[in-house]
């Protein structure tokens, strides 16, 4: 147990990093065991509550993949992915949407309003917040992309960011399903990295942070010596065409790219199975997980 002496040396250890984010937006994807594990969901809520009283501006973007798997197979239908993203026909879509939308979004605003958090949910069809449209997939094969169909899978192609500022702005946290609306009011599935980054540039957000069930990026991930606290930008784009960085992994590093490049000012990759791990990265001095750098 801590003495108190020992709670107040680590509050003023915190104060500088309290005042260096004070009033910036950080943008969080919550999803993997983190949503799953009763602790770590309780861990991140009360991580998100903290953040919000002490002058942070929270966004999040939560993902909700095992739920959809599970309430796929409940149902007879298995699921199939490509470089990480998962095929999605009209059936599909039809219940990623009610089980991002319609359950797993009330549940994450509920939790933190029990925690004094004024949380709103949102899906992206909300005030037209996330325009989409039919994203491809690509495949390498050596070294050669293809590009594959493969469904009511979306890609954003507009954030509207008033709705998001507005209910900032009013001291509310943004909890967005990454549900998008198309051109012709069809709705798309978005993998929430992807949903998260496109806010996260929008907003010119101080971090991204994409909690995920490893610790980061490993050049070989059979090695764990290989690991990568720090990860330039052209470095990830070259280890994505190779196969270094294969699988699920590629959607969290092409969403830390895609934030950067829209202008967010800093990208994280970090392990959300780890109690606390969204205070660990803010308010320490060596942070967890992988950066993205420039």
């Amino acid at each position: 147990m801590y003495s108190d002496q020992d709670k107040a040396e680590i509050l003023v250890d915190a104060l500088p990093y309290i005042q260096e984010f004070y009033g910036t937006t950080v943008v969080i994807k919550y999803g993997g065991n983190a949503m799953i594990n009763d602790t770590l969901k309780e861990n991140v809520m009360r991580d998100v509550a903290l953040m919000k009283f002490v002058g942070i501006r929270p966004i999040l973007v939560h993902g909700g993949g095992p739920e959809i798997t599970g309430f796929l197979k409940k149902v007879g239908k298995e699921s199939t992915f490509v470089s990480g993203l998962r095929v999605t026909d009209e059936e599909t879509v039809e219940i990623a949407e009610m089980v991002l939308d319609g359950k797993l979004n009330s549940e994450i605003v509920g939790l933190l309003n029990l925690r004094g958090v004024r949380a709103v949910g949102l899906s992206g069809k909300d005030a037209g917040l996330i325009k989409a449209q039919k994203k491809l997939a690509t495949v390498y094969e050596n070294d050669t992309a293809h590009q594959v169909d493969i469904g009511y899978v979306g890609e954003v192609t507009e954030i509207d960011t008033g709705l998001i500022t507005d209910l900032l702005d009013q001291g509310y946290v943004p909890v967005v399903a990454p549900i998008g609306m198309g051109a012709h009011g069809e709705s798309y599935n978005i993998n929430a990295d992807y949903v998260a980054a496109e806010i996260a540039g929008a907003l010119h957000a101080e971090k991204l942070l994409l909690l995920t069930d490893v610790e980061g990026v490993y050049k070989n991930f059979a090695d764990k010596s290989s690991f990568l606290s720090q990860l330039r930008m052209d470095e990830a784009r070259e280890y994505i065409r190779s196969g270094i960085i294969e699988g699920g992994m590629i959607p969290k590093v092409e969403a830390c790219l895609r934030a950067l490049e829209a202008g967010a000012h800093k990208a994280h990759i970090i392990d959300g199975r780890l109690a606390h791990s969204i205070i660990l990265e803010i308010f320490t001095s060596r942070g967890i997980g992988t950066m993205v750098l420039r």
